[in-house]
């Protein structure tokens, strides 16, 4: 291999068994400025060239023994000279010769016999053009080395791949017998590669990290040969020459390449090319893993922060769901196509409840078939138009009969800014608490009226209609006696005072509910046992010789836990029930009377399967003086009575009736417990 000499110079090998001729063309090429050696013989010149690198052979090709054409063949044969040039010198010149010496190898062929100036020339020509193509071999060697190490570290995005990827190409592309590659990462972070004489990667202690972190942090961090062993960074003691270039990019070298070589020739201008290249390369990947490193972990904190807020919202919106679900109401949200958005817990439960996932994304219309389509349309439109609040009362009758009231609310919701009504929701309250508590103040105010009223009314009536009776009856003596024997009316007046005795009774029986009704019952109340007080009041019904023919059912069971009250005034509550439940079943049916303990009640109900009450009626059954019956028949006190009774002791009646199908009385009053409380 030539040197990176200049022609003049380059080392010049002469071969030649003439002595004279051998010193006569050195001072030749020495006046001509080449460092020259020359040998007697061929085997003398390949042991020369072992030790001593040469640019250029001139060679005798007369030489006895081992002629120049041999040594030619040997040159060639030998790849550390296959390259090298050749010139062969004839004493003559013969086309023959001249052809063997080109096929032995030659570069050219010299006649002994011409100018010294024409020798040297040819020479210095066959050295350039030898110095050209190793020029251009060293080009395509670096070319294809960048290539190479350019697609590998195109997928080197982490550190420790980077340095590998570097550390093995340029020890692969330099022939070195140590290559290391160390980058700089976050402090105290660092990677590191080293490929040792057997080319294993593994041995990183070989580095002197500490000193290289110094040489990188001061100013003197350029590409450098070093030859002085103290100043090394591998820990070795065989290699002569390092080469470093640092790995710099934005003004700051964030690592090194180390090169080492055995001998300092092997370091020559061609490596150290090659190894800043590498060291270029190597900085822009390092910043590009850098901006990898830095976007990944930017991606990874982004994803994370993404999850965070979206557990979030997501937590958010369970604890919304859960707070609407929670709600003691019934909701539900329309769009603007009447499609059902939202549906709350409330709306599952329930006889009329359907579950959420049926109706989402429904047509509200094709849900809410029980309401007439027609009038729940206008209500949506009018709060879609106006965005005003839209109230509204209705009641409902579920399947045993009991009534419920609500209250639904529409209330218009806004989304943008562009003040048109995108969504309507829709609460629906049960207010049927609210409603009943009114009317039991409502009723209980009317009772309280009306006992004063009939309070009065009895007072004024009672003593008239003593007078009027006992008139009836004084006449009626006589009547008998004879006193009116002889009169033409005498039917009449018989009939007439019968009549008059008959309706005063019946007025008397009129004041003396009235009585009942206004008279304070609160006073002389005991420990009772239900199921007996039942029990009497049904043997009482039976001896009335009432309902024929009806199956009376007693359902009480004998440990009901006592209640506190009056004996006579519950007995008469429930038989007012059972008499009127009696009443309901004309062609006869099934009386039920049942007693159970609920929480700290204790139940009576009184069913019958008669025709049932109206649903216009129910409000109004307890109110005095209201009867269905027909005239004569009822006065309208029986369950004002009853109602005041069970108030009076602390509890309640309700009923729940379908019409065709039977009517439920609920007495609910509260139990003794074990303390007597």
């Amino acid at each position: 291999m030539p040197s990176a000499t200049t022609p003049k110079q380059a080392t010049v090998l002469i071969v030649d068994d003439d002595r004279d001729a051998r010193e006569s063309l050195r001072a030749d090429f020495e006046r001509a400025g080449y460092r020259v050696l020359s040998v007697e013989d061929a085997p003398t010149a390949l042991r020369l060239l072992q030790k001593e690198p040469c640019d250029l052979v001139v060679v005798e090709l007369d030489m006895p023994e081992v002629d120049g054409l041999a040594l030619c063949k040997l040159l060639r044969a030998q790849p550390a000279t296959s390259k090298l040039p050749i010139i062969a010198l004839a004493g003559k010149e013969a086309e023959s010769q001249k052809l063997q010496a080109f096929e032995a190898g030659a570069d050219d062929y010299i006649s002994k016999l011409s100018t010294a100036g024409e020798i040297i020339s040819r020479s210095a020509a066959q050295l350039r053009a030898a110095q050209r193509e190793w020029a251009l071999i060293g080009s395509n060697r670096e070319l294809r080395f960048l290539a190479d190490l350019g697609r590998g570290l195109l997928r080197a995005l982490e550190p420790e791949q980077l340095v590998r990827r570097v550390a093995g190409a340029t020890y692969e592309g330099t022939s070195a017998t140590f290559c290391a590659a160390f980058l700089t990462l976050s402090e105290p972070d660092t990677a590191v590669c080293v490929f040792d004489r057997e080319g294993s990667a593994e041995d990183s202690s070989l580095l002197k990290v500490e000193r290289l972190q110094e040489w990188l942090a001061s100013s003197s961090a350029v590409s450098l040969l070093i030859n002085d062993k103290q100043r090394f960074f591998l820990r070795d003691e065989a290699h002569e020459s390092e080469y470093v270039a640092p790995l710099r990019f934005g003004g700051r070298a964030k690592g090194a390449l180390i090169v080492a070589f055995d001998k300092r020739e092997d370091c020559d201008e061609t490596v150290c090319r090659l190894v800043d290249a590498a060291a270029q390369q190597a900085a822009l990947a390092a910043h590009i893993s850098t901006l990898y490193q830095a976007a990944r972990d930017a991606s990874a904190n982004l994803t994370i922060e993404v999850e965070r807020r979206t557990e979030e919202v997501q937590a958010q919106r369970r604890f919304i769901e859960a707070i609407i679900d929670n709600l003691p109401l019934s909701l539900y949200a329309i769009d603007r196509n009447y499609k059902i958005v939202a549906w709350n817990r409330n709306r599952e439960l329930g006889e009329l409840g359907i579950p959420r996932g049926s109706v989402l994304g429904k047509n509200i219309f094709s849900v809410l078939t029980r309401q007439k389509r027609e009038l729940l349309e206008s209500e949506f439109a009018v709060v879609f138009k106006t965005g005003q609040i839209e109230r509204i009362e209705h009641e409902t009758a579920i399947a045993n009969g009991e009534m419920k009231h609500w209250l639904i609310s529409k209330i218009p919701m806004w989304i943008d800014r562009s003040g048109q009504v995108s969504h309507v929701i829709a609460v629906g309250e049960d207010i049927s608490d609210r409603i009943e508590a009114n009317r039991a103040i409502a009723r209980a105010e009317k009772l309280t009226a009306i006992g004063r009223l009939a309070a009065g009314v009895v007072h004024e009536i009672n003593n008239p209609l003593a007078t009027i009776s006992a008139c009836a009856e004084a006449l009626e003596s006589r009547l008998q006696e004879g006193a009116f024997k002889n009169s033409e009316a005498l039917d009449d007046l018989r009939e007439y005072l019968g009549l008059i005795r008959s309706e005063a009774f019946r007025c008397k029986t009129i004041t003396n509910g009235l009585l009942d009704f206004s008279r304070t019952r609160a006073a002389g109340h005991t420990s009772l046992n239900l199921a007996q007080i039942i029990s009497s009041a049904v043997r009482l019904l039976s001896h009335q010789q009432r309902g024929e023919r009806i199956d009376f059912q007693i359902e009480t069971p004998e440990n009901l836990p006592p209640v506190s009250g009056d004996a006579g005034q519950l007995q008469q509550a429930i038989i007012a029930l059972a008499a009127n439940a009696v009443d309901a079943m004309p062609q006869g049916g099934v009386l039920k009377i049942t007693g159970r303990q609920n929480g700290n009640s204790v139940v009576v109900e009184v069913s019958d399967t008669g025709f049932g009450i109206p649903t216009e009626n129910v409000p109004r059954i307890f109110e005095p003086f209201f009867t269905t019956k027909e005239v004569g028949k009822g006065t309208g006190l029986g369950l004002a009575v009853c109602y005041g009774i069970l108030t009076e002791h602390g509890g309640s009646l309700d009923v729940r009736s379908t019409v065709g199908v039977g009517t439920t009385f609920t007495i609910s009053l509260p139990a003794i417990n074990q303390d007597g409380e």
